[in-house]
């Protein structure tokens, strides 16, 4: 896991990166959120990313994310309502979950999608009977939070197609806020337009 500290006031952050991320790959980013916005930060990789071992399974990544949400409780200080939960992608879908478990401060979703289903559907129709509806039912779980959501997605994306982020959107209890992002694909979403939108976001945030 990686710890960016941030200033000793800082909010604290745990961070969920999809599923082609590590945290080496997010390096830059981590940079930016620690020294333009001033957030303190926690990212891990889940098993079978990056450095760590074991098999990468849901379930799996599930258990990681909510033991690395506890360790960064203990770490901080702090407790779960008292920390920003942000996800990308696969990890979007990871911090819905937990946010549905136990509310977050907030809660930052970064181009991921309704459910894993629909996912496949959108890609393998043929084949998308093998997925279960409720693996990784993003639109389910977030029904269950209740507490402000900034959620943002490339109207280009072609891993994960926009009308899916819509459809979590349309699913998530206010107050909500949506940024469409013009022209970005799925890894290209860092415009200034949500960086704006995520900076004003994270200001609202007690």
């Amino acid at each position: 896991h990686y710890v960016d500290e941030g200033r000793k006031d800082a909010p604290v952050v745990l961070m969920l990166h999809g599923n082609a991320g590590h945290v080496a790959s997010r390096a830059p980013w981590l940079h930016y959120l620690q020294h333009t916005l001033g957030l303190s930060v926690f990212i891990f990789d889940y098993r079978g990313y990056g450095r760590s071992e074991g098999t990468p399974t849901v379930a799996g990544a599930i258990e990681d994310a909510t033991a690395a949400r506890a360790k960064l409780c203990e770490l901080a200080q702090v407790k779960d309502a008292e920390m920003l939960l942000m996800g990308e992608s696969l990890g979007g879908a990871i911090a819905v979950q937990l946010a549905a478990d136990s509310a977050p401060s907030g809660l930052i979703l970064q181009s991921t999608f309704s459910s894993l289903h629909d996912v496949a559907q959108a890609h393998y129709p043929n084949l998308a009977w093998l997925v279960p509806r409720n693996k990784l039912n993003s639109v389910a779980q977030i029904a269950r939070y209740k507490g402000p959501l900034l959620q943002s997605h490339g109207n280009h994306d072609r891993t994960i197609p926009f009308v899916l982020g819509q459809k979590l959107f349309q699913a998530a209890n206010e107050p909500k806020r949506f940024v469409t992002i013009e022209l970005a694909d799925h890894n290209n979403w860092l415009r200034d337009v949500y960086l704006q939108r995520l900076d004003d976001f994270i200001a609202t945030i007690p």
